[in-house]
């Protein structure tokens, strides 16, 4: 089951830019909690615990618990906005969950045991394909990571989205077996294969051309010496 992390809130009066203004001029920060068919609850938050909990890793895979005037509502977080200059936080969105809930939602690929892999002990490179992957899932069974272990990679092999263990019940919202990350040899093998392949290359292209050249020479030879033989045979024949 997933972890639920508490914030503390307090209601905000008024809607729209103006409202959002005022909490912001106070030193919090608008945040709204809409979804299962309930109007949407106004709230403020402080900006640290805003910052603290952004600042981790899944920030948008975790379950919250919310607690307004003595009222708790179990949310999601689902979009953050920040200044452009200062980076502070501007305004956050959640959206409360219930039990029956399916909800979408983006999970972080991460990996590991790379120093056991013999393909990057061979100087491979890992290719990620996929650095996070969408998912249907019930917001208790939210993974908040998807590991793929490297240990037993070598070069050329790959990893698909059928092959990575899903907690029960959580799916891939793409259908087709879609390549997550592979392991690509290091770039430097690959011009070290390329370049007799290139000399070839060039060796055949060259042929051609010495072969063409060659009776053209012959022709423009046998032209400079058509004079030269006439001249030599107008003497011959006054004799």
């Amino acid at each position: 089951m997933a972890t639920i992390n508490k914030l503390a809130a307090e209601p905000r009066e008024g809607a729209g830019k103006g409202a959002a203004r005022a909490v912001r001029r106070a030193g919090r920060v608008p945040a709204v909690i809409y979804g299962e068919k309930t109007t949407p609850t106004l709230i403020s938050l402080d900006p640290r615990d805003v910052m603290r909990e952004a600042s981790k890793t899944g920030f948008f895979t975790r379950l919250y618990e919310v607690e307004v005037a003595g009222k708790t509502h179990r949310v999601l977080p689902r979009d953050i906005q920040f200044h452009p200059v200062n980076d502070r936080p501007e305004h956050v969105d959640f959206q409360r969950v219930g039990s029956a809930s399916r909800v979408r939602v983006e999970v972080p690929v991460k990996v590991e045991n790379a120093e056991k892999s013999p393909g990057l002990k061979r100087g491979g490179v890992v290719n990620l394909v996929r650095h996070t992957i969408e998912l249907w899932s019930h917001p208790e069974k939210i993974p908040s990571k998807i590991v793929i272990d490297l240990g037993s990679l070598d070069i050329g092999d790959s990893v698909h989205i059928n092959a990575i263990k899903l907690p029960e019940g959580v799916k891939p919202t793409i259908a087709r077996n879609f390549t997550v990350l592979a392991l690509r040899a290091p770039s430097v093998q690959k011009e070290a294969e390329a370049a007799p392949t290139a000399a070839a290359a060039e060796g055949a292209a060259a042929a051609p051309a010495a072969g063409a050249a060659a009776p053209a020479a012959k022709a423009g030879d046998a032209k400079a010496a058509a004079p030269a033989a006439a001249a030599a045979a107008k003497p011959a024949a006054k004799k």
